[in-house]
Parts: C-alpha cells; sequence; structure tokens
C-alpha cells in the first residue's frame, strides 16, 4: 500500500448533511452561467448548456410533474439517451421528491413493461417510439419532444424543492440477477456524495481548471449517470451530451479531438474497439473504465494513445464505485481492480469481495418491494457482491469470478431468466438455457443452449428468428449470439437449470478446438 492511498484514506470522512437534494445540487449550486452541457452532434457543437438553464428548466418540470399528479415518493420513468433534457428531468424528478427511474432506449417492450410494472411508476417521460412500446392505460406518459416543450411553458420557473435528507429515495435502478426479474437498487439522495471519492480519484483528481468530461455510456445505466453526469455537474465541470445509436471508435476520437475532451470514462469494450483503429496519439488528462479487467496490452496502449494510464474502477449497481486506481496516487497494476477508495471497508468474506454497509452512502437502501433479496444480499452488515475476488500483501483486489450465473457482456449485467423465458414463449422451444461464454471484444457473450419441440428441425433461419426475439422483447445486448440446439439439458432435482454444468463443458470443448 502506497503512502499517498494511507493518507488519504486515514484523513477522510463522509460529511453527509442533515438535507440533501440531488436536484438543487447538481443545478442550483453553480453560478448561472456557467457551462453545464456540451451538446454535440458529432460533427460540431450544437448548444451550450449552462446552470441557470437546468436550474430552470428542472422547476419548470417539477412543476409540470406536480400539476399533473406526481408527488412526493412517485416513481417516474425516464427513457431518455444522452440528450440535455436528460439531466434537467433528472434533476426535477429529484427537486419534486419523486424517484427517478432510469431505462435504456435499447429495452423492448417486456423488459420494459416490467420495470415501470415493478415500481408502479406514476409517470414516464421518454421519446415517441420507446413510449409506443410500452402498454397499459395506468401510467402517463409524456413525450420529450411534443408534449414537455408545451408543459414546460406552462409552468412557472420557481419552484421549492422538497426537503430531502440523504436517506430519502431518489432513484430505483434496475440489475439483472440469476433467478427471477430484474430488481430494483434503492438509492437514497445520499448516493451521490457516496461516488465522489471513486468519481474524483480516477479522473485524477477531478475537478481541475478546463476539465471537460465524456463518456459513451448510457445515462440510464448507473455508469453513466452517477459515473459521470451527475458528480461532474456536482462540480461544476461540463459533460459533453452526444447520442449516438452505436459506438463508432473512429468518431470518438474525432469528438475527444474537435471538443477538447480532458476526461474520459470508457467501457472496457469500447476501448478495445478504439485501440483497434489506427489514429495518432490524442493527449487527454485522465481516462477511467470499469466493469471488466482490461490487461495490460489495453493498459499500455492506453498509455501511448492518450498520454496517461487508464484507470480501473470496480462496483455494481447496488453499490458502485468501491475500488479502483488512481494512477498518480498508487501504481496501477494490470490484472488488479486496484484499491478500495476512501470512505468505503471492502474486504473478503470467505472469499467474497464484500462492503461494510454502515456509514457508506453508495450502498443502496434495499431492493424496492424485495425483502427477502435485500436480506440475502446485505447479510451481519456486509453487502454481498457476488463477485470472488482474491488480495495481495499490498490490499490490491483481483477479480476472480462471480459466485453466481450473471454474465458479463461488455460491461452489462444480464441475466439468464429473463432471456430463458423470452426465448421459451417461442413455439419451437420447449426449453431454454442462457450462459456466458468468453469473448475477446466483450469479455462475455450470451450463448443459448435451447431443446426445441417435438417435430421441430433447427435450422440457421430458426436460430436468426430467435436471436431477433430477444432482441426486439428484451434489448439488443441480451441477444444470445450464439445457439445451440440440444436433446436436453442438465436440470437439479428440482427441475433447476444446472448452468456450471453447461458453462463446464462448454469450455471444455472450446479448449479442444483451440489449434495446438
Amino acid at each position: 500500500m502506497t503512502k499517498a492511498w494511507q493518507e488519504l484514506r486515514a484523513g477522510f470522512r463522509w460529511n453527509l448533511p442533515a438535507q440533501f437534494n440531488i436536484g438543487v445540487d447538481v443545478t442550483d449550486a453553480q453560478p448561472p452561467t456557467a457551462p453545464a452541457l456540451l451538446v454535440t452532434d458529432g460533427r460540431q457543437l450544437t448548444r451550450t448548456v449552462t446552470f441557470g438553464e437546468l436550474a430552470e428548466l428542472s422547476n419548470r418540470l417539477a412543476n409540470a410533474l406536480s400539476a399533473l399528479g406526481v408527488g412526493r415518493g412517485d416513481r417516474v420513468g425516464i427513457v431518455l439517451p444522452q440528450r440535455f433534457e436528460t439531466a434537467f428531468v433528472h434533476a426535477g424528478i429529484y427537486k419534486l421528491g419523486a424517484v427517478a427511474v432510469p431505462l435504456s432506449t435499447l429495452f423492448g417492450p417486456e423488459a420494459l413493461e416490467s420495470r415501470l410494472g415493478d415500481c408502479d411508476a406514476r409517470a414516464v417521460i421518454g421519446e415517441a417510439e420507446p413510449l409506443e412500446r410500452i402498454a397499459g392505460a395506468d401510467i402517463l406518459r409524456i413525450d420529450v419532444d411534443r408534449d414537455l416543450p408545451r408543459l414546460l411553458q406552462d409552468a412557472s420557473a420557481r419552484f421549492t424543492a422538497a426537503a430531502t435528507t440523504p436517506d430519502d429515495p431518489a432513484t430505483i435502478i434496475y440489475t439483472s440477477g440469476t433467478t427471477g426479474p430484474p430488481k430494483g437498487a434503492l438509492h437514497g439522495h445520499r448516493v451521490l456524495l457516496g461516488h465522489l471519492p471513486g468519481f474524483e480519484l480516477p479522473q485524477e483528481h477531478f475537478p481541475q481548471a478546463g476539465d471537460v468530461i465524456w463518456t459513451p455510456a448510457d445515462w440510464a445505466w448507473i455508469g453513466g449517470l452517477f459515473d459521470v453526469l451527475l458528480p461532474a455537474l456536482h462540480h461544476g465541470r461540463p459533460v459533453v451530451a452526444f447520442r449516438a445509436p452505436k459506438f463508432d471508435p473512429e468518431q470518438a476520437f474525432d469528438l475527444v479531438e474537435r471538443l477538447g475532451i480532458r476526461n474520459l470514462f470508457v467501457p472496457p469494450t469500447a476501448l478495445r474497439m478504439m485501440r483497434q483503429v489506427e489514429r495518432p496519439p490524442v493527449v487527454v488528462r485522465s481516462v477511467a473504465s470499469g466493469g471488466e479487467s482490461l490487461g495490460a496490452a489495453v493498459l499500455e496502449w492506453g498509455v501511448e494513445q492518450f498520454g496517461v494510464m487508464i484507470n480501473e474502477l470496480y462496483g455494481q449497481t447496488e453499490a458502485n464505485l468501491l475500488v479502483g486506481s488512481c494512477s498518480s496516487s498508487w501504481p496501477t497494476r494490470p490484472g488488479s481492480l486496484g484499491l478500495p477508495f476512501p470512505g468505503h471497508d471492502v474486504r473478503l468474506i470467505d472469499g467474497e469481495i464484500c462492503v461494510r454497509v454502515a456509514g457508506d452512502p453508495v450502498v443502496m437502501l434495499g431492493y424496492w418491494n424485495r425483502p427477502e433479496a435485500t436480506a440475502e444480499k446485505i447479510r451481519d452488515g456486509w453487502l454481498r457482491t457476488g463477485d470472488i475476488g482474491e488480495q495481495d500483501d499490498d490490499g490490491y483486489l483481483r477479480f476472480v469470478g462471480r459466485a453466481d450465473d450473471v454474465i458479463m457482456s461488455g460491461g452489462y449485467r444480464i441475466g439468464p431468466t429473463e432471456i430463458e423465458e423470452c426465448l421459451q414463449r417461442h413455439p419451437a422451444v420447449a426449453l431454454a438455457a442462457a450462459i456466458g461464454v468468453p469473448d475477446a471484444l466483450r469479455g462475455e457473450i450470451v450463448k443459448a443452449f435451447v431443446v426445441p419441440t417435438a417435430g421441430t428441425v433447427p435450422s440457421a433461419g430458426l436460430t436468426t428468428e430467435l436471436q431477433a426475439l430477444v432482441r426486439k422483447r428484451l434489448a439488443a445486448y441480451e441477444y444470445p449470439r450464439e445457439i445451440e440446439f440440444v436433446d436436453s439439458l442438465p436440470l437439479t432435482t428440482t427441475g433447476k437449470i444446472r448452468r456450471g454444468e453447461l458453462r463446464s463443458a462448454d469450455a471444455e470443448r472450446r479448449s479442444k478446438e483451440l489449434p495446438g
């Protein structure tokens, strides 16, 4: 352990005020003329949004929602990409004392409906196309392009924010597990403050004069929202807003150069794609990444390409930014997660990476309406991550593997149950199982084992049809890139799929197929 790390840990104390509201913090606490968002179409800057505009628009949104009957504690879905409205919609919901439920625009109808239904959302704000995917008449739909301008125009620019405490609910972020539907991790307003050490240090002691930050990660995910957008606004530094239908590594380099971006948070898969592009070095001040280990080759490339060491991060939706690197304060070690950030007591318990709950504001309040799942996740005062790790004599942690069947693909956490249930809705599928298999670009990809119904003949056409079904009903990143048709699946005596057995058999087959 380095002296710098020990001093940072020893001198750190959480400072949680009696009242704290994320919406007020990220819009009202900065000079109103300071730039908050730099909106780009990928070629040029199209709009600069100031903190004053964010403050006014978020106040108008809070008033508009209130007039529509949305009140404190009500859940409001947000199905928006990286656009400037996304930022003030979040802030307005927080100011109202309501609970923001960010949802990816990649979600299909089943994924959207299950999450909105689970949290009993009172309203949902989104673009026209994803709103059309949502069935049911009990939810208020607000089209960001058609309805929102009129609602904002008719609403007052003055609003007294709810007097929320750090522990009052602020957001529900859904995360997939190995059994049942996705669970909503409920976080209090304190969660923004809990993210700050793990944001500031990997971004090399952010903020500094001239810092401008961007991430290609969706603002609907905890990585895009709390690893970049909200903490940067908390510090009064501008965030680049760019909606890209698909990540383009050439475009990413162009964006950094044209807008003078100095700070980056780029998921591992995107970094690997950028590595495949031949470009002259682009010097930035900091680069952070998280979701899976990068490896020595990517880290070495990062130094050559960006002029800085890429700092890796570790956490999960329930407790994010727990461990990582800050190369200027402690050495980065390839293959290692790094060291616990100040404020987080992270330890191995029976080989599992765990974080002490008491006094840690980044830890969730619990799963929404899932007391049994919460009790399983948080035991004896420790949140169990489900990740198996190792720790060396210097305190550096290393990720070994998952203790469950969650699939980590391209930075996305994917539960097998949703995929299996979706596949089994197809008339040609009698039974299905989903596992993660190794992939050089994404870390893992989804592979499905399918038992066809009697009389069904497996074919390439059926494979394509099943893949399209998952893409349409769930999400593009969840579809099984590999499908293997089998006569039967290994089951427990109670009928549960033995996914571990499938993984072992698949790994053995792949090893035999390797050359040499």
